[in-house]
């Protein structure tokens, strides 16, 4: 058996983490650009089109994830380690995909006109701004905490390779 994962699956992760990265520097950037600019009105788009993005990416990672056996980690480690890291794994596939679909229900309910790669998203026939509002502040929430999530994850990632001096890292780098 193979000591990292699929070349499809460390393509999908680290094309999926720079999309993450995109995302949310273009939501966080926006507010040093000047309302009604073009700059601004791009970084909108920007960040919607990469969040939608993530999400079908995400998707296909899942269907990669059930269709790929994860390789060992060597030396194994401790049931409970094993346990936080699958919880904490279906927690940023859960993350990943519920945020882009809240963000463009809230466009939607918002009657707010975007296009994904030029194709111009649905709107409703009717603004309902209590929904577009609760769907935003759940948004906004989940990707406040998207922040500690992955950044636990990363710290997993290096405790693993310089603490535990085991394989977990490398099984997700790309190359030999």
């Amino acid at each position: 058996m193979s000591r990292k994962f699929a070349p499809s699956q460390i393509l999908f992760h680290w094309t999926i983490f720079i999309l993450i990265v995109l995302t949310y520097a273009a939501m966080e950037l926006k507010g040093f650009v000047p309302k009604g600019s073009n700059a601004r009105d791009w970084m909108k788009v920007a960040h919607y089109t990469m969040g939608v993005s993530v999400m079908i990416l995400m998707i296909i990672r899942i269907v990669l994830k059930v269709t790929h056996k994860d390789p060992d980690i060597v030396p194994n480690p401790p049931r409970w380690q094993t346990i936080i890291s699958k919880s904490v794994h279906g927690i940023l596939y859960l993350m990943f995909i519920s945020l882009p679909l809240l963000g463009v229900l809230s466009l939607y309910y918002g009657n707010i006109e975007w296009s994904f790669f030029s194709y111009p998203m649905p709107v409703a026939g009717e603004e309902n701004i209590l929904m577009q509002h609760d769907l935003k502040e759940i948004h906004e929430l989940i990707a406040n905490t998207g922040y500690f999530i992955v950044g636990l994850h990363a710290a997993a990632a290096l405790f693993h390779h310089y603490i535990m001096r085991d394989n977990t890292l490398t099984r997700m780098t790309p190359g030999k």
